[in-house]
């Protein structure tokens, strides 16, 4: 019996310390007004939940533990009703939202990003209108730009035509004007998710050559039928977030969830994998899955894959075609 109640009072005890730090953080990220009005927010979720915790143990009461109960129900209500939009006013880079037009094998992508990019504050915005051909698509390459953690990175997806071209698409944040990117509150809405399709000298150029990041580009096996399949899944998803807004997770919707929910409509058998969130690691999993050469060792694979340099030695014009130079 006393073990049973100690074990209730440590479950109760967790329960509560990370039930109210994420009320704390729900408040402070969502709460409308200035930073002052939601830090006072969250300080008086914080010391509620804490006075509630005193009380219940001080005086050895439940009470307490309903009026909490009660206490996050209503937050719950709360959060439920936050909704995405999108209609703020976006930073330039996420201004637009993408949507494709598909007739066959034609598909004609509006809002396709092509940045002449100088600074991170300092480029020249070019929104275009293209058009691709599915018949001449002949490769997928993933790319994976890191900025820090050797676990975590960024990924895109660029698909290649017999023309040269190539168009990446990559699953973003939706910043805000004046935002900073922030992983925690990506778990609390504080983004809207957007895709972006740009050109590689604008989308890989600017992490390698602006940002500092260094990035990796890894050709991906698959035939024709499935790549054009992953092509609309794209087209697709882009007209969906068009019409239906959904916020960014930095778990549950990332870069690498979504690709990974596309193509399993394509491929229902992919396994699921941790790496797929430590997304830094995924190069193994596609070389696990044998979406990439496994003729050589995985580290191999990385060191060939290896792009920054090329990028940032290449000239805008030839930068497509820089990036591959002995990479294949």
């Amino acid at each position: 019996m006393v073990v049973g109640r100690a074990v209730l009072f440590v479950v109760t005890a967790l329960v509560t310390v990370l039930s109210g730090a994420w009320g704390t953080l729900a408040l402070w990220y969502q709460l409308p007004g200035s930073a002052v009005a939601r830090t006072l927010g969250g300080a008086t979720w914080a010391l509620a939940v804490i006075a509630l915790a005193v009380f219940a143990i001080s005086r050895r009461s439940w009470l307490p533990l309903g009026i909490y109960a009660a206490m996050y129900g209503a937050l719950l209500i709360w959060w439920a009703s936050i909704a995405p939009s999108n209609n703020r006013v976006w930073s330039d880079d996420v201004a637009h939202m993408l949507t494709g037009h598909v007739q066959g094998n034609a598909v004609t992508l509006d809002n396709v990003r092509n940045f002449t990019w100088r600074t991170d504050d300092d480029y020249d915005a070019h929104w275009e209108t293209r058009h691709y051909d599915l018949d001449r698509l002949v490769s997928a390459d993933a790319v994976l730009s890191y900025w820090g953690s050797k676990a975590i990175a960024h990924a895109m997806i660029s698909f290649g035509f017999d023309d040269g071209s190539h168009v990446v698409f990559s699953v973003e944040i939706r910043k805000k004007r004046g935002d900073q990117y922030s992983s925690i509150g990506g778990f609390f809405r504080q983004f809207e998710t957007t895709l972006v399709a740009a050109d590689e000298r604008d989308i890989i150029r600017v992490r390698t050559n602006v940002r500092g990041e260094d990035d990796y580009l890894y050709p991906l096996r698959m035939d024709k039928a499935t790549m054009r399949a992953l092509f609309l899944s794209y087209v697709q998803a882009a007209n969906t977030l068009s019409v239906t807004p959904a916020f960014y997770n930095t778990i549950t919707s990332n870069c690498t969830t979504i690709v990974y929910r596309m193509a399993r409509q394509i491929d229902p058998g992919l396994p699921w994998d941790a790496r797929l969130l430590l997304t830094g690691y995924l190069p193994e999993y596609l070389y696990k899955i044998g979406a990439v050469d496994r003729s050589v060792p995985v580290e191999q694979l990385r060191q060939r894959g290896r792009i920054t340099d090329k990028a940032r030695n290449a000239s805008a014009s030839d930068f497509s075609r820089a990036i591959r130079s002995d990479s294949r």
